[in-house]
């Protein structure tokens, strides 16, 4: 399989593009591709400076009015055409994104490429309703409708923990609605980001409606997010970094989408299905090797039921098989990096002085001593205010507690600063309705934990952002709304302008 995509050949012209064209970075600076499974140097290339970035937001600007012109049906005949292209590349994105990530294939074959494709297929659909309010006379004498317009460049910043989608999660409403983008992926995972470019340059999409700049965030980021030719940003990332954008966008005056961390509690009710919780905690906990800030990190469970679950989730963990990501039986893959697997050590490393590490806990040695793993991980004892609970580690690891009523339940999994996702386990609907009602997150799930779909909105509360991706919602992020009101009576001087020179003859 490696054998047939060559990243330095598909990559030779470098890793910026520009205007339609690939090209190389100006910055100066080398940044070199690691695959995390292996250590192995896959792809070097010049970082994007200020002056790539530049030329990047020109050619959006410049492709704006021609894109922006189109009918939304154009646009949706385009996406729909993207759409087609994404399906025929399915095998090539799937390869890519588990090289860079090292996430397992079957993630990347049945998760990551066929959800990109269906949300391009639903924006090629919504493109077709950017509606307003109907027109009306919601004054006697006028009458008024509401435009939805397109409102310029976009500019973007996207992760590395699920770059393909996060790249068509920023890209595809902004272009629907008629805008045009330039996209910064993170430094190390840049493949799929200008693959996608290019898919939707052979789709037939006008040559800077969509750029990439491969940078570093204190040289291209910035320079993006504080571009006065760029009217709005979008940020999926931490939330420290979250803040420093925020800083940056607001010196501007620039609409702001933040999807920052999460620290989802899974919520288990004495009633709930013991198996099925099982199954959502270490399936939840793990996926994308717990890279996913919506992935359960904080199990907080109903005392009948909490040994029994301690028990029963380190026994299935124990079984989650770890292995090279291109095998298909390989369940979790490396994490993205060896400075990143020591970061989330840590975080174990010093719960072992107030918790207690039930299961993993370490890297695997042998044949994957030199990749960036580590073995799937629950601690237990940890008080609520403690690191472990706390803090977003990003990697393989279930903190779990136990509580006594409901009303203490629901407390604990609203006490963190975070709020982008959390689920409710119980058989009882009223006991659920309430959790769905009172548990402060953008998405609560009942009785699973991470299915997403693309009709339905994605987004935090508090410290976790604000703003939608997917759905129709995301365009509320990146359309202007526009009264416009016509005057019905013809008459020149109207009641109203007495107020103005009421005193006068007319």
């Amino acid at each position: 399989m490696a054998n047939r995509f060559q990243v330095r050949d598909r990559f030779a012209d470098g890793a910026q593009f520009i205007g339609g064209r690939p090209r190389p970075g100006t910055s100066g600076r080398t940044h070199a591709v690691v695959n995390p499974a292996t250590g192995e140097e896959l792809y070097a290339y010049e970082l994007a400076g200020p002056a790539d970035v530049d030329a990047a937001v020109a050619a959006a600007r410049e492709a704006f009015p021609g894109w922006s012109g189109t009918t939304p049906g154009e646009r949706s005949d385009a996406l729909h055409r993207f759409a087609a292209v994404l399906a025929e590349q399915a095998d090539d994105f799937a390869y890519a994104e588990s090289l860079q990530c090292g996430k397992p294939i079957k993630l990347s074959t049945e998760f990551d490429v066929p959800g990109t494709i269906d949300n391009t297929a639903f924006f090629a659909g919504a493109a077709r309703h950017l509606q307003g309010a109907s027109a009306g006379e919601y004054s006697a004498d006028h009458t008024s409708y509401v435009r939805r317009e397109p409102i310029g460049v976009v500019g973007s910043i996207a992760p590395w923990n699920y770059p393909l989608q996060m790249a068509a999660w920023k890209i595809l409403p902004a272009v629907a609605a008629g805008n045009t983008i330039v996209l910064k992926p993170a430094e190390n995972t840049p493949f799929t980001s200008l693959m996608f470019a290019r898919a939707a340059q052979r789709a037939g999409l006008p040559d800077g409606v969509i750029n990439i700049v491969s940078g570093a965030g204190p040289d291209a980021g910035e320079r993006l997010v504080g571009h006065p030719d760029v009217v709005m940003t979008s940020f999926t990332g931490s939330t420290a970094v979250g803040k420093r954008v925020a800083e940056i966008a607001t010196a501007t005056v620039k609409r702001l989408h933040l999807e920052l961390g999460g620290k989802a509690p899974f919520l288990v009710f004495d009633d709930a299905d013991l198996e099925a919780a099982v199954h959502g905690a270490v399936a939840g906990s793990l996926i994308n090797g717990g890279q996913d800030c919506t992935a359960a990190t904080r199990a907080y469970v109903q005392r009948p039921l909490y040994d029994a679950f301690v028990g029963a989730v380190a026994e299935l963990m124990e079984t989650v098989r770890i292995g090279d990501p291109f095998d298909p039986a390989t369940d979790l893959g490396p994490l993205i990096s060896h400075t990143h697997r020591d970061r989330v050590a840590g975080f174990v490393d010093r719960a072992r002085g107030y918790a207690r590490i039930v299961t993993g806990g370490e890297a695997p040695g042998g044949v994957w001593k030199d990749g960036a793993y580590y073995r799937p991980t629950l601690v237990a004892g940890a008080a609520q205010d403690s690191e472990i609970v706390q803090s977003e580690i990003f990697g393989p690891v279930l903190a779990v507690l136990p509580f006594d009523s409901d009303d203490e339940g629901i407390r604990l999994a609203n006490d963190t600063p975070y709020g982008l996702a959390a689920s409710a386990w119980s058989r009882d609907v009223h006991r659920a309705g309430r959790a769905t009602r009172e548990i402060k997150a953008g998405c609560v799930w009942v009785n699973d934990h991470i299915p997403i779909i693309s009709e339905m909105p994605h987004g935090g509360y508090k410290a976790s952002g604000f703003g939608k991706d997917m759905s129709a919602y995301s365009f509320e992020e990146y359309t202007q709304v526009k009264h416009v009101m016509y005057d019905n009576t013809a008459v020149a001087r109207k009641d109203w302008h007495r107020t103005i020179f009421g005193d006068r003859p007319q």
